[in-house]
């Protein structure tokens, strides 16, 4: 008697709780299964033209011949002169932000495209805008993934499309739910779910793991009531990252959708 009574209650909390979730249409659905960040690159094209701007203001162009990187992330950027073919090193607390290019048969995710896809419309407002084969990259202070002190690195930002109030940064060591993991070097490839980002909103850059989305989701999110309410927790999934970040945004700055 009591095991059915246990049953009943369980079945009718997970009722309850059925019924509380927000439900989207299969449109809506479609686009909140859409990855819009850009793809993560691992390695620089040597042969085309780079920018690198230091912070006290000088700007460089030339090739990048190599990246030299803690736990993934740049440190150090080797740099050759377009003009006089002078290698120099520069560590990223001297670099403000660098345009790189991904080499050979990295995929560049081209945001632009997505957008119209979906009738979101390319921003000409942003803080950035960048070519379809440009990577962007800023100087942020990170602890990276929340244990070590907090250091200067170079990272790339990818979604420079809708940035304006969440920044979102690769993580070269992220895994995917396949178990597959992306060292640095290593193309991006596979068709899994990323569990990992470096986040920024304010002044901080937080590492954001999928196990940790819902302890950060208020922190994230939780300031716009009106999303907030079009998607709490419970009813969303942590596919859907890139496409909540845009829609917290587009939301939040009164964007056409």
């Amino acid at each position: 008697m009591k095991t059915k009574l246990l049953l009943l209650v369980l079945m009718i909390y997970g009722f309850t709780l059925a019924q509380d979730k927000v439900k989207y249409s299969d449109e809506e659905l479609k686009l909140l299964k859409t990855y819009f960040f850009n793809e993560g690159f691992n390695k620089p094209a040597t042969k085309k033209v780079s920018t690198v701007i230091m912070k006290d203001g000088k700007e460089y162009k030339g090739y990048c011949t190599g990246v030299l990187t803690k736990k993934g992330q740049v440190h150090q950027i080797v740099f050759k002169d377009s003009i006089t073919d002078k290698k120099n090193t520069y560590d990223a607390t001297q670099i403000k932000e660098a345009y790189l290019f991904a080499s050979g048969f990295e995929k560049w995710g081209k945001v632009s495209q997505k957008f119209s896809n979906y009738g979101m419309g390319r921003r000409n407002s942003l803080k950035k805008l960048t070519t379809n084969d440009e990577i962007y990259f800023v100087n942020q202070t990170v602890s990276l993934k929340n244990k070590k002190d907090d250091k200067e690195f170079l990272m790339q930002l990818i979604n420079p499309e809708f940035s304006d109030i969440i920044e979102v940064y690769h993580d070269p060591f992220a895994k995917e739910t396949s178990g597959m993991s992306f060292g640095y070097g290593t193309p991006t490839i596979g068709g899994g779910i990323i569990k990992s980002y470096y986040v920024k909103k304010g002044d901080k850059v937080l590492w954001l793991h999928k196990s940790d989305f819902e302890e950060n989701y208020d922190l994230l999110f939780g300031d716009n009531a009106d999303f907030m309410k079009k998607y709490p927790y419970k009813s969303i999934d942590w596919d859907w990252f890139s496409a909540l970040v845009l829609e917290y945004t587009r939301i939040s700055q009164g964007w056409e959708g």
